[in-house]
């Protein structure tokens, strides 16, 4: 265990370091931060978080830099989450109330939490499988043709035809519209089908089916949406960062592209807490010199999905982590309402 006071020296290197993006020395320490020590003190604490491999000395200077391990002791032990300002929290509430459907929340939280954290942004859809059917329409277009709506308690609508096979009357397709609801409505998509499975039996023969069709074509949509979605935003402001990359920012654009990569980074959406994920601690080789911070958001207390941003690992960690929680927080509530 390291002493209370080399751990203040380690949070100050980072805040150092993350604040002026140049190694950090005993000098510079002794100035700007009142650790109440001589600076040999200082440089003996430095050298035993050295040993220890919580710092490190780049070939070029001779102030230190943060590892990933001096990192994570800084977020697990000594970072807080910063909170936001109540004008920030306003103008968050402002942005994202403009939203009109499901699809603008995403997009709009993507460019939002481009622009506070200053770091690519990766918004997962709402996932189905965790999703929760509000109502179902059925609207008659013809005699033998219905359209199929199915509204989710995310704020998700999916539209579908379908051709049946006789003509089917208004009053059947109300009786059909009332069953259905009654059995599927506030309940998980993965309950439907056994939900379900017996509903045509309770029509005439003649009716069967066409409620068959019907249920099928709700199935086949259900099953259909069930594939993780997501969105990214801000990747320019990589760009602002060259030098925190070792090599070349290439791999880390690669691996952005990658869908899978990004989702198994943002984790299991059931996992509402916030994740951080430091250097080489992702698995994903492109993304070593990256550090990654997610939490979830839904309404209702349960999460849905993950959102988050992937930065450097020189970041400034209690600003994100506080930036990437108000924000799910508003969209939590922007779901529980719409």
């Amino acid at each position: 265990m390291l002493s209370e006071r080399r751990l203040q020296v380690l949070r100050a290197i980072v805040q150092d370091y993350v604040g002026t993006e140049e190694p950090v020395g005993s000098k510079a320490l002794t100035e700007r931060h009142s650790l109440g020590v001589s600076p040999a003190t200082i440089r003996n604490d430095m050298a035993a978080l050295e040993d220890e491999g919580y710092i490190a000395q780049p070939h070029t200077s001779a102030g230190r830099i943060p590892t990933d391990k001096g990192y994570r002791l800084f977020v697990d032990k000594l970072a807080g989450v910063k909170p936001m300002s109540p004008p920030e929290r306003r103008a968050i509430q402002n942005f994202l109330d403009g939203a009109v459907d499901l699809d603008d929340v995403v997009a709009r939280t993507v460019r939002l939490l481009a622009q506070l954290t200053r770091q690519v942004a990766v918004v997962q859809y709402p996932s189905l499988t965790r999703s929760t059917v509000r109502h179902v329409e059925l609207l008659s277009l013809a005699p033998a043709r219905v359209m199929l709506v199915l509204i989710t308690d995310t704020g998700r609508v999916e539209q579908r035809m379908v051709d049946c096979p006789a003509p089917f009357g208004e009053a059947s397709l109300a009786d059909l519209r009332a069953r259905l609801n009654s059995r599927v409505a506030g309940r998980r998509f993965t309950d439907v089908p056994t939900l379900v499975e017996d509903l045509p039996e309770a029509f005439d023969i003649e009716d069967r089916g066409t409620v068959s069709t019907v249920l099928s074509t709700l199935l086949e949509t259900l099953v259909e949406e069930n594939e993780e979605r997501l969105m990214i935003g801000g990747t320019a402001n990589l760009t602002r960062f060259g030098h925190d990359f070792p090599l070349t920012i290439r791999p880390v654009l690669e691996a952005l592209e990658e869908q899978v990569v990004l989702l198994k980074l943002l984790g299991e959406a059931g996992d509402s807490g916030m994740t951080v994920r430091i250097g080489h601690e992702n698995a994903y080789e492109g993304l070593n010199s990256t550090s990654v911070v997610s939490v979830g958001y839904g309404s209702g207390g349960e999460a849905v999905a993950k959102l988050g941003v992937v930065g450097p690992t020189r970041m400034d960690y209690p600003g994100t982590m506080g930036a990437v929680r108000a924000v799910a927080r508003y969209v939590g509530q922007i779901l529980a309402e719409s």
